[in-house]
């Protein structure tokens, strides 16, 4: 009977150490500091794009969902746009940094990862693939993005955020056109 109890205390006092892990996130970065650095240091204020009924239809084929946002929030500097977006890799969200500027992706960053697997794409190796791309008229990237093995899910989200993000972007500079 002691064996048993022993054992069960055990297993308990296991699980409880490995509840923290299975929930836990890593942040690589602070998306207000992503945001300032993007700017030099000094952000400007926040701005809102309200995803109307003519822009959801793109949304929803650029992301193969609904958005489930009436309005996503980004900074805007003469040619540069910068958006904070998440998407879901397996089961959790990633939250991305996508920088903007002149139409073209200047820099796509993993900012808060919380899912076990796939964590790679948040290096240079992989996010580098996406500086210079543009969107093409059918929603897709202008170039080929290497995969991960092992982190395929965390690859496709971040590419559509990527796309997200230069839609977002041609959106807002229509407008000021």
């Amino acid at each position: 009977m002691q064996f048993c109890l022993r054992h069960c205390i055990l297993a308990c006092v296991m699980l409880t150490l490995a509840l923290p892990a299975a929930s836990a996130k890593d942040v690589y970065q602070d998306p207000s500091a992503f945001v300032a650095d993007a700017f030099g240091g000094a952000a400007p204020e926040p701005k809102l794009l309200w995803v109307t009924r003519k822009l959801k239809p793109r949304v929803r084929e650029i992301l193969d969902r609904n958005l489930g946002q009436l309005r996503i929030r980004y900074w805007a500097r003469e040619s540069r746009t910068v958006w904070i977006l998440d998407e879901i890799g397996k089961t959790k969200p990633i939250t991305t940094g996508i920088v903007i500027d002149n139409g073209q992706i200047a820099q796509l960053k993993p900012l808060v990862y919380r899912e076990s697997h796939g964590w790679e794409v948040r290096y240079p190796f992989f996010t580098d693939q996406f500086i210079g791309l543009t969107l093409n008229n059918d929603n897709k990237l202008s170039e080929h993005v290497d995969g991960i093995s092992g982190a395929t899910l965390s690859v496709s989200a971040l590419k559509r955020v990527a796309r997200l993000a230069l839609y977002f972007d041609a959106q807002v500079s229509a407008k000021h056109d």
